[in-house]
Order: structure tokens, then sequence, then C-alpha cells
């Protein structure tokens, strides 16, 4: 059952899989999240059903199975690159990267970069750890319920210039990531041959452009004060 993750091509292969499950996560909490433009009740039922699911417990097993995801594949990046360092401890005078872009090249930094947010944005948004003071923002009477109003929390969240600033720097990097990983998944599975290869070129751009714009429109709608508590 391990046998594939023992050759280069098969750890390939489960990068480009894990890959395609991390896009699809990114696009799926993006179109979540974009519910603030709906306003406080949008987003707040949309938290509460998350939370609510399975009595609580399906979020965590998404959680878990997330980082399990996310952990196999820096981990098979990690492996690749040295990998491919040990095949060749000589590097070229003359190393051809003409045809590779630098976000292609810099897959390992940005990687290592969205590893560092992913940290920053549990301890801020999941656990409260980096700003107590709007941690689920205030509760919100309804009937006998009260719900934890997260509208309120990722308003005030954003109207803080230097959180707003971590968070747009990290979109930057997510979207440099993506240009490349988005689309290179098709060619870890051997998918971008014949009409599907100028296809594989173009999904990924389209994808980093569209995720850039959706998180950048929901922080600086927040810093600006066009969403507000």
């Amino acid at each position: 059952m391990l046998a594939p993750v023992k050759t280069s091509i098969g750890k390939k292969a489960i990068m480009g899989v894990t890959g395609v499950l991390l896009v699809l996560f990114v696009l799926g909490h993006m179109t979540g999240n974009l519910l603030i433009f709906a306003g406080r009740d949008a987003i707040n039922e949309y938290a509460r059903f998350l939370h609510e699911a399975g009595h609580g417990a399906l979020i965590w097993v998404a959680r878990l199975g997330l980082l399990a995801v996310f952990v196999t594949h820096m981990s098979l990046a990690f492996i690749l690159r040295a990998e491919n360092r040990m095949a060749r401890p000589v590097r070229y005078v003359v190393e051809d990267t003409v045809q590779a872009s630098w976000a292609s090249r810099n897959m390992m930094l940005t990687g290592i970069v969205m590893l560092l947010f992913l940290i920053y944005h549990i301890a801020h948004f999941t656990l409260g750890a980096t700003d107590p003071a709007t941690f689920k923002g205030a509760f919100e009477p309804r009937g006998e319920q009260k719900l934890e109003d997260v509208y309120q929390m990722v308003v005030k969240g954003f109207q803080q210039p230097v959180v707003a600033g971590l968070y747009l720097l990290a979109q930057l990097a997510l979207c440099v990531h993506l240009w490349h990983g988005a689309g290179s998944w098709m060619q870890s599975l051997g998918l971008n041959r014949g009409k599907l290869r100028q296809t594989s070129r173009l999904v990924g751009p389209v994808i980093a452009l569209a995720v850039l714009a959706g998180n950048t429109l929901i922080v600086l709608a927040c810093l600006l004060g066009i969403v507000t508590v």
C-alpha cells in the first residue's frame, strides 16, 4: 500500500491529489467568508451550521483531515526537494530556468509562508489566542439561544491595520503559490497532454487571481469601513 510513496512518480501523484484538495478547501473557505457582504445574520448562520453539523464533531473531523492533507503535501514537497538535490548534488554552471517562472521556482518558499500564516490564522480566528478582545465578538441574542457573533469578530479583526496587513501579505503569497500550484496538479497526475496542456497553464493563474480578489476584498472592505459592525 505504501509502494507508490517510495517512487518519485508516486510522491508527485499524491502531491497532486492533496494539492487539489487544498485548492478546493481554499475556494470553499473563501466562498463562505464572502457571506460577510450578505450581512451579520448570513455569515453567523453559516458559522453556526459548520459548528453544529454532526453535533460539532464534523468540523473537527474536517479540521484534522485538512491538517493531515496539508502535512502530507508539505512533507512530500520537502522529500522531493531533498531527492532532487541528492540526484544532482552539483549545480550546473548554466541552469535552464528560462522556461520556469518565479512562482514555480519558489513554491517551497511560498509554501512555508502559507504554513506560518495558517498557524497564525488558527491562533487568531479559531483559538482567539492572538486577539482575545475581539474573539467571537459579542453574544447575539436569538430567542432563548445565544449565538457567537463571528461577523463582529471578523470585522473588528480586520479593522486593525497590522492584522489586515498580515492577511494581505499572506494573500499575495497564496496567490503566487496558486499561480503555479493550482494547475501543476494536472502535470503531477499526467493530465496535461494534448488539448489539456493549454488548459493546465490557465487553471493556476485564474484560480490564483480569483482567490486573491475574493480574500483581499473581504479584508479591505473591513479595513476601509465599507463593512462595519
